[in-house]
């Protein structure tokens, strides 16, 4: 399963496009959103030094059919509305592809996590695509469950390691000791220890943030129209 993290911008045409960008020091957090057939209803924290601008802005733009105040204080607001543009929601509604929340998007650009398979991933960007948004891949690896990380020996014989000390420093237990109370051959025990530790090491460094992978077959790595 591939978990990819995007900053998407949107069209110049669409208000969440214009009232960031018109508010760059606002922070706009989506914390909740759902898709209508033709319109999309989210739940945002709006955060920022003129919050009662980006309001005014909302609630006087076409594209805003309804705004409700949930919560209100002097730089932080939370809004319920419903828009006719939610271009971002139909994009994972028709690809199939789910999007994490919260999202948060600051002067025009989204920034946005996605988690399902490739072929999924490849479809949120063609979707993202049709509807004319562009974006760029921050960051993309594939996300395994702890289960699937190491196999269930590979487990038994690195949580054995942990608890005899032979990951100590200094070192509590050697690979010999280790693999007699395995009761196994240190041969078996030392290429057991060393698959498992490469998985683990490879995971880490696909999680580092500035470590890129190849994208996916269909998704560039930027989009523009």
């Amino acid at each position: 399963m591939a978990q990819a993290t995007l900053a998407i911008t949107m069209p110049e045409q669409v208000w969440v496009q214009q009232v960031s960008t018109a508010h760059p020091e606002a922070t706009i957090r989506v914390i909740a959103a759902v898709p209508g057939s033709e319109s999309g209803f989210a739940l945002i924290r709006i955060a920022g030094p003129d919050v009662p601008s980006v309001i005014e802005d909302m609630d006087t733009h076409p594209q805003i059919t309804e705004l409700t105040l949930a919560q209100w204080s002097e730089n932080e607001a939370t809004v319920h509305f419903e828009t006719t543009a939610p271009l971002l929601l139909f994009s994972s509604r028709d690809s199939g592809m789910p999007i994490e929340l919260p999202v948060e998007i600051q002067d025009g650009e989204a920034i946005v996590e996605a988690t399902g398979s490739r072929d999924r991933l490849s479809e949120l960007a063609e979707q993202l695509e049709f509807f004319g948004l562009q974006y760029r891949i921050e960051h993309i690896r594939e996300r395994l469950h702890d289960s699937q990380l190491l196999s269930e020996r590979q487990q038994e014989i690195v949580v054995a390691a942990v608890r005899q000390g032979y990951y100590d420093t200094p070192r509590q237990c050697s690979l010999t000791e280790l693999a007699d109370h395995l009761e196994i051959a240190k041969s078996t025990c030392s290429e057991t220890l060393h698959r498992a530790e490469e998985g683990i090491i490879k995971e880490f460094v696909g999680d580092l943030p500035n470590v890129e992978e190849e994208p996916p077959e269909g998704v560039v790595a930027t989009s523009s129209d």
